[in-house]
């Protein structure tokens, strides 16, 4: 890792654990860390991650764009910190406690999806090497206590792990699928009845031609837009997880030494 990424993540993360300390010279700062973050998130949400830069936040916020450096050092700090602020969102007032593994799974799913819906701009951020805030955190450790409590899954911790990966990738896939559509009709103007209304007469004689026996054969609301693809496939996820879980059953059931329901 390079000095400056090493310098950047300590900083990050002094700020997002409150270990940071402010520079005693110059004026009163008369901004809050607080405000900052709200301000960028409130950019990103309305015009996307690449309206984002401390000059555009300071203008938000009517000051000047040194003010925000007596706070925070750059850019890759602020979205640090705009990440663990959105991914707190879920986690604002204590969620119910499942009662069963696939009610966390299921609540680990939709609070994803929701806050892709949120924040569209979190699909263009690599997250692969998160800087961990009190936010990520508490997510983790709640989701960690359904899938592993009394009512949880069994499976080792590499596994459990796995399940929130598999979880997550599926919701980012049906998400920025989601958000495309958005962008695309926003971007162009065209709605996306019209975008294939007009590919409705090359359609209609490629499947008069025979070359596509299935696709002209498929039922007239295949592609019916109110179908709920998302809560299949998730169903099917916990329908697989729910497989796995009841084929552990009998074998990690002398070794927990807790007895732990599994079902």
């Amino acid at each position: 890792m390079s000095e400056a990424m090493k310098d950047a993540t300590t900083s990050s993360l002094d700020l997002l654990w409150g270990t940071g300390e402010r520079p005693s010279r110059g004026p009163k700062p008369g901004l809050t860390l607080d405000r900052i973050v709200t301000a960028a998130v409130g950019v990103a949400d309305a015009e996307g991650l690449d309206a984002v830069s401390m000059r555009r936040v300071a203008t938000e916020l009517g000051v000047g764009t040194m003010s925000l450096y007596r706070y925070v050092p750059g850019k890759t700090e602020l979205l640090d910190l705009m990440l663990d602020r959105v991914q707190g969102e879920s986690y604002e007032d204590d969620p119910p406690v499942p009662t069963h593994w696939r009610d966390t799974v299921e609540q680990l799913a939709r609070s994803y999806r929701e806050l892709y819906q949120a924040h569209p701009w979190l699909l263009r951020v690599n997250q692969a090497r998160s800087v961990l805030g009190p936010s990520a955190l508490r997510g983790l450790e709640l989701c960690l206590s359904g899938l592993k409590g009394p009512h949880g899954m069994g499976l080792s911790d590499p596994e459990t792990i796995s399940v929130i990966i598999t979880v997550q990738s599926y919701v980012v896939g049906i998400a920025r699928m989601e958000s495309q559509a958005v962008e695309a009709a926003q971007e162009t103007g065209v709605s996306d009845e019209e975008f294939w209304r007009s590919q409705q007469p090359f359609l209609e004689r490629a499947m008069a031609s025979g070359d596509y026996p299935l696709m002209a054969a498929l039922a007239e609301d295949t592609f019916a837009r109110d179908f709920d693809h998302f809560t299949f496939g998730l169903d099917r996820l916990l329908d697989g997880f729910e497989t796995l879980v009841s084929g552990r059953g009998d074998d990690v059931s002398g070794r927990d030494a807790g007895g732990a329901s599994r079902r």
